[in-house]
């Protein structure tokens, strides 16, 4: 009987495992940041962004007494879009050296300066917003009884796997598109890309929306926060905003396609000549 009663408690504390998970974050981050010295390029922190979640979800599961069937899909659904995730940005990164965006900051600053700069600007911030964002995954392992499934677990299957394949077919299409020399310079408007101009952020965010379903069907909708901060992100910080800011400088054919095309919900494509 005391084994139950230890069980239950554990499942409603959510705080104590949190901040493990904010630890470990931290200490992850760090550790990337020395390598990131080393190796004079802030921009790994992108690659090793999706596999921070992994750990962390993994971390979550790791807390609790019991991993319920909820809890095991959740986590595996992490880690499959994580590690696709991870692996993308590796191999379309490697070798190219470090990413424009951090490159220009490097230079706004200077070495002097950088070198512990880009842990705060860099490696911290995103592994705040990386244990901010997390809240939901630990939500179904510490708020999850156990219960049978519900319509709101159909529901994040069906929004996880859109959103999936947005995300990995639309940067499968990307990565093809520019593989061919003759389409140096163009536009890419083919496959999902004729229907949203950023068919992977519109996937990513609707991943996570997916992974907040699950928590919402065991009483964590408080979690909200989670997919509208990753949303917003996505949307007017560091993706549509930030990508579109180079694109319309360094592509002509970029306005026309801005026109026609929807930014980051998938809709039919507009005629040009409205």
């Amino acid at each position: 009987m005391r084994v139950e009663e230890l069980k239950k408690e554990a499942k409603v504390d959510f705080l104590s495992p949190y901040l493990v998970g904010l630890l470990a974050i931290v200490i992850y981050m760090t550790l990337l940041w020395g390598v990131s010295l080393w190796l004079k390029d802030a921009s790994i922190v992108d690659i090793f962004w999706g596999l921070g979640f992994v750990m962390v979800t993994w971390l979550y599961a790791a807390y609790v007494p019991d991993v319920t069937a909820r809890g095991l899909l959740l986590n595996v659904l992490v880690t499959i879009w994580g590690l696709r995730l991870s692996l993308h940005i590796g191999a379309r990164n490697w070798g190219r050296g470090e990413d424009f965006r951090y490159r220009a900051w490097r230079e706004e600053a200077g070495e002097r300066v950088w070198w512990w700069q880009s842990y705060l600007r860099v490696f911290l911030l995103q592994g705040a917003v990386m244990w901010i964002v997390s809240a939901p995954l630990l939500g179904v392992h510490v708020l999850d009884s156990g219960a049978g499934w519900t319509i709101w677990d159909a529901l994040a299957m069906v929004l996880w796997l859109v959103g999936f394949v947005f995300e990995a077919v639309g940067d499968w299409q990307l990565r093809v598109f520019k593989a061919r020399p003759e389409n140096h310079g163009k536009v890419m408007n083919r496959g999902l890309w004729r229907y949203t101009r950023h068919p992977n952020y519109f996937g990513d965010a609707t991943v996570w929306w997916g992974f907040f379903l699950f928590t919402l069907g065991v009483g964590g909708g408080w979690t909200i926060f989670s997919p509208l901060l990753m949303s917003y992100l996505l949307v007017r910080v560091s993706g549509v905003r930030m990508l579109e800011s180079t694109l319309k400088h360094t592509k002509p054919e970029y306005a026309a396609y801005v026109r026609s095309t929807s930014a980051f919900l998938p809709l039919p494509p507009k005629s040009t000549n409205d």
